[in-house]
This record gives structure tokens, C-alpha cells and sequence, in this order.
């Protein structure tokens, strides 16, 4: 095999994660990296196929935090990386009809507002002003972030990466990880079909192939991939501009406008782990159920077909993201397992793992409840806040 110019370090995937990744190690110096991505273009896996919701309405106060980082960024992407994030703060609103739910909500808010979020707890006739229309003779009430909305995926990933090239960062796509090479408890390079590239670290950001990429490696990375479609309609006035992303949390049905069109989905919670990226048609007459319950206008919306499309969630037991070092193997860096939230913590992640190489340690948010040998423990903490 052909001996190829290596790295110190080496990332695999040139998605939203990787990107942040390799653009936080180039903004502190370290620029001998080199990001392998097995597609031909980079962020066109679950990057470019992502909703784009941007949230601090969590469960657990990392989450909390890594969102307060990230938006706050996302904020002055233009001034501080180049390129546009198209960030869109119109908040996000969960509207509960389950006393159960409402309740975990309500504390919830509390843990949000003690980390510095604006979490407002509103009555339904208030989360009804946000979006006509909406049903609400079953509404308990609603939780609502102003500073929650989304942005544009393939805006930041390819904004991240043309800075970081601009600063020396090799990027490679068609280079698939075929195999990676340990020597003595660390990895010393990967093998892809034009070549081996040795490195002194090595990261996997290769989202929903994160665990056949730890296999590889000989790692047990518990990271599943999993279809989540996106339904679009033609131009649609029922719903204003400048509505909330707005969930209905009992059913997990959501929906946001994108230009003068609509963006919604739910959870298929009986599909089994796959990589399939066709659009689930067979999903969509229960997913327009639940939607038109709770918004009866879709029931006049018009399904634009060809715009549909489904992506990847990468899946962890306990829906939290696996970061930093392995125990196993100390040069070897894990940043993924997301559970749908890779989009919004990429910010913070690409700070925290420069920290975890450049440092030692990632310091400024504190990920040791993140890190990979927390699924050795009998209980986990889960993210409930997932949809």
C-alpha cells in the first residue's frame, strides 16, 4: 500500500463536526491536519440532510451548555469564521398535553434558567398566539426559548472548512477509512483505496459510521444509525413567517416554516437501525395524523414530493454524544453520537476536542459524564429531550 503525506492529525468526516473540528485546531496553531471524507463532497451526509434546529431546551445541563456555547457562535459565524450560518432565532415551542410531561417540562426550565437561558413557561391561549391555528383545547401549556430557531448545516460545515484550508487544513474526499493501524496501545494511521496516512491522533467524526469506524479500531463505540425523513410542502400561507419551530411533545410531531414552505416530521419509533436514505412514504399517512391534530391547517397544505428527503440520525443509548479521548486507546478521539443534536453542539465540540488535543483535556465545558466509559456503568443519564 502506498505511503501517502500523513497528518498529526488526522479527522474522518467532513461533516458540520469534523469541520468544526479541524477549523478550531487551525484557529490555535495546530494545522497539520488532514480531513478524510469517504463521500465525494464534503457535509453531504447528515449534515446537509438535517432539519437545521438549533435549541438550549434540554434535559441535562451539558446539553444546556454545549447549546449555550454553539448559538452564541453561530450568532457571529460571519464575523469570526467566514461564511453564513443563516441563523434564524425564532424559538422553539413544546406544547404539552400530558400532565407527566409538563411536569418533567416545567423543572426542566428551571435547570435551563439557572444556565442563563430565557425559558418562558406560557398558557396555551399565549402558545396560540404564536401560532394560529394550532389546537389548544387539550394544551396544558407550552415551553418556549426565544433564543432557539435553526440555521443552514452546509453553510457552517463549508464555512469551517474554507477557513481551516485557508490556514493549512488538507481536506481529502473518496477517501474512505478501510482500515485503521494500531501499534503499541495507539493508533499510528489509517488505510483508504489511494493509501496509508500515518497520524499522531486521530478523531472519529464520522457521525452515523462512527461504530464500524471504532470497530475498526478494535472499540466497542455503541453509535447507530437510524432514518429520520423530512416532509416539504409547496408554498404554504396557513402558518405565519417567523413562527416558532413547534413541537407537539406527546406525538413528537414537528414542523417549521423554510422561505414561504413547511418543514415537518416524526420519529418512526419502529424502525430498526439502517442506512437507508429513501423517503419513508409508508410513514407519511401517520405522520400527517398527528400533524393535523395538532395544526389542522396542514390539512391544506400540498406535499411537494420531489422535495422530500431523509437523512441519518447517529443514535446512543442514552441519546448523549460520545467526546473525548478512549480510555483503551489514548490517541484516539471519539466526537459523535449526537442523537439528531450534531448541527447545534458543532461549535462547542470543535473547541472542546482542540482542548482534548491541544491541552490535554477539554476544560471549558466539563464532558467527563460524555466520555465513552460511562456505557461501562449499570445507569446511564438520558437525554429525554429528543425527538
Amino acid at each position: 500500500m502506498t505511503e501517502r503525506p500523513g497528518a498529526s492529525v488526522i479527522i474522518a468526516g467532513a461533516g458540520i463536526v469534523g469541520a468544526s473540528i479541524a477549523y478550531h485546531l487551525a484557529a490555535r496553531g495546530c494545522r497539520d491536519v488532514l480531513v478524510l471524507e469517504r463521500a465525494d463532497a464534503p457535509a453531504s451526509g447528515s449534515t446537509g440532510r438535517s432539519a437545521g434546529g438549533v435549541r438550549h431546551q434540554f434535559a441535562t445541563a451539558v446539553n444546556v451548555r454545549l447549546s449555550h456555547y454553539s448559538i452564541e457562535r453561530l450568532q457571529a459565524f460571519t464575523q469570526e469564521v467566514g461564511g453564513y450560518a443563516s441563523l434564524r432565532q425564532v424559538g422553539y415551542l413544546f406544547v404539552h398535553t400530558d400532565p407527566a410531561s409538563w411536569k418533567r417540562y416545567q423543572e426542566q426550565a428551571k435547570l435551563q434558567r439557572s444556565l442563563g437561558v430565557p425559558t418562558e413557561l406560557l398558557s396555551a391561549d399565549e402558545a396560540g398566539r404564536l401560532v394560529p391555528g394550532m389546537r389548544l383545547d387539550d394544551v396544558l401549556g407550552a415551553s418556549y426559548c426565544p433564543w432557539d430557531g435553526y440555521c443552514d448545516p452546509y453553510g457552517i460545515a463549508t464555512g469551517y472548512l474554507a477557513r481551516a484550508r485557508s490556514l493549512g487544513v488538507r481536506v481529502r474526499c473518496e477517501a474512505p477509512i478501510s482500515a485503521v493501524h494500531r501499534v503499541g496501545g495507539r493508533v499510528v494511521g489509517v488505510e483508504t483505496p489511494d493509501g496509508t496516512y500515518g497520524c499522531e491522533t486521530f478523531v472519529n467524526a464520522c457521525g452515523a459510521w462512527a461504530g464500524p469506524l471504532g470497530a475498526m479500531a478494535g472499540l466497542d463505540i455503541p453509535v447507530r444509525p437510524f432514518r429520520r425523513t423530512i416532509y416539504v410542502t409547496d408554498d404554504f400561507d396557513g402558518l405565519p413567517d417567523g413562527m416558532p419551530f413547534s413541537f407537539d411533545v406527546a406525538s413528537g410531531f414537528y414542523v417549521r416554516k423554510e422561505g414561504r414552505a413547511l418543514f415537518f416530521g416524526l420519529t418512526n419509533p419502529h424502525e430498526p437501525s439502517s442506512e437507508r436514505l429513501d423517503v419513508d412514504w409508508g410513514w407519511l399517512d401517520s405522520v400527517l395524523e398527528h400533524g393535523v391534530r395538532r395544526f389542522p391547517m396542514l390539512g391544506e397544505a400540498q406535499l411537494a414530493h420531489r422535495r422530500c428527503w431523509s437523512g441519518l440520525y447517529e443514535v446512543t443509548p442514552d441519546h448523549m454524544p460520545v467526546l473525548g479521548r478512549h480510555p483503551a486507546l489514548p490517541n484516539y478521539l471519539d466526537a459523535s453520537g449526537f442523537s439528531g443534536h450534531g448541527v447545534m453542539h458543532a461549535p462547542a465540540t470543535g473547541m472542546l476536542m482542540a482542548e482534548e488535543i491541544l491541552d490535554g483535556r477539554a476544560h471549558s465545558i466539563d464532558i467527563d459524564e460524555l466520555r465513552v466509559d460511562r456505557f461501562d456503568a449499570r445507569a446511564l443519564r438520558v437525554e429525554t429531550n429528543v425527538f
